[in-house]
């Protein structure tokens, strides 16, 4: 209560005003203001007959007050939305790969246990603005150069090389980076350097694979289809090949080196004030993927059993 009083007196500029605030009295608002001084000891006002002003120390201390009462208030914001009723439309964005493979199931059981939310999932693998386009959460893949949106990491996204056993029968197995540069490999041309793959060996030494590409697409489920057809080696996400390496469908490449990895991430325009249907939605996505995705352990299990 005293902290509250303070902060009213320095808005409001006079005892009373505070008093009037907190509906007190005037004599009772300087007595909750005294009492701090002196836990403090120090002043925290110069006093006139006319007008308050804040010591160096006052100032110092108001700014502390502030956020400590605005945290206090987004902390009991906090604990009465999750009591509260998830409603409206909200609105998804989301990689087109990323959101057809994975996303539907999530947003499946999130309508199902909030009847009283409608969804609209916007898929697009170019950069939007979240508050021009009218977005309450996106999923986004890799680094965040924005310091005005909030994160979430939702789960690690590892790339993989891989190729189909027909081609593979037809051409041979690569065994190092090195064996890449003569054959046919399929890209993503979104990428900041589509044609650019690069790989770590045990000792952590960096292997970068560049030049042109056989093919290159803005859809890496096309690419997927290229690589199940025969057409040469992918490099992507294995929450796209995954599932096609577990079922033998692709074969995971050069087990000996590591890759890139990223991250997929959950962002929204503001840690404050965020609605009931935007928390409820991401902590679906967060519960679904986590850091052990499903579609890593089936890439990851074929990847480790080709290096034994």
């Amino acid at each position: 209560m005293s902290l509250s009083v303070f902060v009213a007196a320095v808005e409001e500029g006079s005892f009373a005003g505070a008093a009037r605030r907190f509906n007190l009295s005037p004599a009772m608002a300087g007595k909750h203001i005294s009492a701090i001084e002196s836990d403090l000891n120090a002043r925290l006002f110069q006093r006139t007959t006319r007008r308050l002003s804040l010591t160096d120390v006052g100032r110092t201390y108001y700014d502390r007050c502030k956020q400590i009462l605005g945290a206090f208030v987004e902390a009991n914001r906090e604990a009465s939305a999750a009591q509260g009723i998830a409603r409206g439309t909200l609105r998804v964005a989301a990689p087109v790969t990323f959101g057809a493979m994975h996303l539907g199931k999530v947003v499946a059981r999130y309508v199902e246990e909030h009847p009283e939310v409608n969804v609209e999932v916007l898929m697009g693998d170019r950069y939007i603005d979240l508050l021009d386009a009218g977005v309450d959460v996106a999923i986004r893949i890799g680094r965040l150069d924005d310091p005005s949106l909030v994160t979430r990491r939702l789960a690690p996204c590892r790339m993989v090389v891989c190729a189909s056993p027909k081609y593979l029968e037809r051409h041979g197995t690569p065994r190092t980076p090195q064996d890449l540069l003569q054959t046919p490999r399929l890209a993503f041309s979104e990428a900041v350097s589509a044609g650019d793959w690069t790989f770590i060996d045990e000792t952590g030494r960096s292997y970068v694979v560049d030049g042109p590409c056989r093919v290159t697409a803005n859809n890496t489920q096309m690419l997927l289809a290229c690589a199940l057809a025969g057409a040469g080696l992918a490099y992507g996400p294995t929450f796209v090949f995954g599932e096609h390496i577990q079922r033998g469908e692709l074969v995971a490449l050069l087990p000996a080196y590591r890759t890139t990895e990223l991250t997929i991430q959950a962002v929204y325009p503001s840690a404050r004030s965020i609605p009931v249907k935007v928390r409820r939605f991401v902590d679906y996505l967060a519960e679904a993927f986590g850091n052990d995705p499903v579609w890593d352990r089936k890439a990851w299990d074929q990847h480790a059993e080709s290096r034994t």
